[in-house]
């Protein structure tokens, strides 16, 4: 197994907080520190995780009878989190009873084996837990379970572990080891158990989290993953017992990084995020196919399936594996929608296996302004989402020699030619693109890459650079994390709180020399007045109105008078600077 080896994170997130949030940033903090961490190649633990790259995610349970309704009441958010004070608020006895209306009739393991298997996905993860404390699956630990408190009687748990097995899928589990509300002295749970006395995590953890996490890992055969979430302060003798125990008893799964105090097998991005950089070590991002992780009934904004491979192409690019979400009905089914783009996508990725499973990283280190780049050796595949025009694909400063090219697609693969001009390589391509989704260009090199992953002005599209790429004088470089909607997250690192003399530059390399109109997405309060200027060249100003949402606005022509590289540098001068929030700078040619 190849070691992934790229540029760190920016920054780790510490986890600080144990009660229930307050707000987003608190509620980022429950998700626990992210470290990086490193496999040794002959490592046999997590294989399908490292080479797979993609895996399905499966958020199911008694939250998902609601829907998101209550009472006649739509709650817009996380479909999980539905008894809690930030959504519907219900009393837990009010939500255990729910258990009595629970009978997922239309629960079919075999069908979502198969939905996971057509969708390019290598192994699933399921809630065998979620914060709510109903466990999806026959406990004997305690009774507020899917076979003894519900009509229905089964344990899907056995039946998806089976199917998952027959369909050639690695099989994990979702487990909630610091939050339970409904269990006295879970975390966020009751505090005083059935006869009124007091009850404490301890308790918890002895009678039911440590014997249900024992189930799991012994009840169902061999697990690739046991996925456990929000740690926030969790003291570590608890976190250490756990990973002992799934190591003890399944000894080649892995451990999420949300365990907690840095004692999982691999780094766990915040929820939806795809990062933007190459990332070191292990790790994964979780995303879902719509907005909410359980089913909510009013949520119909599906990811398309470009919108998908993009998504997933970028964490493969960037280093990493990418997990993706259903939320099947209250009545076991997966809704219509998402199984039609995980399956088109998944069309996809049937013809294109080699772009995504056991590849590393793209030299380049980020996006293009055409696409991504996956790696496997010496073999480079060009993922091109936006196809050229002008019959040209540039790419910036790749040092190795290419040996061949050629363009995939159609029942033969079609040979390309190419030439160098200065540090940039130009590849001749058809007029058409031969897929509606992504093309793949395949560029085969004499040895292995070497690319400068500084940034570069496509001649055919409008680049744009993230701010998270800058260098700051004078302003503050910072992760911005929010909610849209309750648990929806986004998330950029953004250039703010510009003194006097404060700016963020990008170094950028410019193969076309002429004209390239500037735009920067930010946002802010009332209008703002920008500076963009290029280091001893030209500079250009202009005033804009701003809001609360970032929103892209012209700033002006900037003008390069010859190939070369630059320093471009972009700061708030008047307004409301202490406002300005930037996101990124983008340049479109105007030749």
């Amino acid at each position: 197994m190849v070691l992934k080896k790229h540029v760190s994170c920016l920054l780790a997130l510490i986890a600080v907080a144990w009660l229930c949030p307050a707000s987003a940033q608190e509620m980022e903090k429950m998700w626990g520190e992210q470290v990086i961490k490193l496999r040794a190649e002959n490592a046999e633990r997590g294989q399908l995780f490292s080479e797979g790259n993609y895996a399905m995610f499966i958020h199911w349970g008694l939250y998902s009878l609601l829907g998101n309704e209550v009472d006649g009441k739509t709650y817009y958010g996380i479909g999980e989190w539905i008894m809690n004070p930030r959504m519907a608020g219900i009393p837990v006895e009010d939500y255990k009873q729910l258990a009595g209306k629970f009978n997922p009739t239309n629960f079919d393991a075999k069908e979502i084996a198969r939905i996971a298997k057509d969708a390019g996905m290598k192994y699933i993860v399921i809630t065998a837990k979620h914060h709510d404390g109903f466990a999806m699956y026959a406990s004997k630990a305690n009774a507020f379970n899917i076979v003894d408190a519900t009509p229905w009687n089964k344990d899907p748990m056995k039946e998806l572990a089976v199917a998952c097995r027959e369909a050639g899928l690695g099989f994990g589990f979702y487990y909630s080891h610091n939050q339970d509300w409904t269990f006295p002295g879970g975390g966020n749970g009751p505090k005083t158990d059935e006869d009124g006395n007091p009850a404490t995590f301890d308790d918890y953890f002895a009678k039911k989290c440590l014997p249900q996490v024992n189930e799991i890992t012994t009840e169902y055969g061999p697990i690739e993953l046991v996925w456990f979430d929000t740690p926030g302060k969790m003291p570590k003798h608890y976190v250490e017992q756990l990973v002992e125990l799934v190591h003890k008893n399944q000894p080649r799964a892995l451990v999420s990084g949300r365990a907690g105090h840095g004692l999982g097998d691999y780094q766990t991005l915040g929820d939806m995020e795809v990062p933007r950089h190459n990332i070191e070590g292990m790790w994964e991002s979780v995303d879902t196919t719509n907005d909410s992780w359980a089913y909510a009934w009013y949520d119909e904004y599906w990811k398309s399936p470009k919108e998908i491979l993009h998504r997933l192409i970028a964490c493969v690019g960037r280093g990493g594996t990418y997990m993706l979400n259903i939320g099947p009905r209250g009545d076991g089914s997966v809704p219509e929608r998402a199984v039609k783009t995980l399956t088109d996508a998944g069309d996809w990725i049937r013809r294109y296996p080699q772009v995504v499973y056991n590849t590393d990283a793209s030299p380049w280190q980020h996006a293009l302004p055409w696409g991504d780049v996956t790696r496997k050796g010496n073999s480079l595949f060009l993922c091109v989402f936006n196809w050229p025009t002008s019959g040209k694909l540039y790419l910036p400063n790749l040092k190795t020699k290419i040996k061949s090219a050629q363009l995939h697609g159609s029942d033969k693969e079609q040979p390309l030619t190419w030439s160098q001009e200065g540090d940039w390589t130009v590849v001749t391509v058809p007029a058409k693109a031969p897929e509606k989704l992504v093309s793949v260009i395949q560029v085969d090199l004499e040895s292995a890459p070497e690319v400068d992953p500084v940034w570069a002005l496509d001649p055919d599209h409008e680049t744009e650079v993230l701010a998270e790429f800058a260098t700051v004088d004078n302003a503050k470089q910072d992760p911005k994390r929010w909610m849209e909607k309750f648990g929806e997250w986004k998330g950029i690192v953004h250039v703010h709180g510009f003194e006097s003399g404060g700016k963020a530059s990008w170094e950028v390399d410019v193969h076309q020399p002429g004209d390239y109109n500037v735009s920067l997405t930010y946002a802010g309060t009332g209008r703002l007045v920008w500076n963009v200027a290029i280091e001893g060249g030209q500079e250009i100003q202009n005033q804009q109105n701003s809001s609360h949402n970032y929103q892209s606005f012209p700033i002006g022509w900037l003008n390069f008078p010859k190939p070369g590289r630059y320093t471009v540098s972009a700061k708030c001068v008047d307004g409301d600077v202490a406002s300005a929030s930037l996101k990124t700078i983008s340049f479109e040619p105007m030749n």
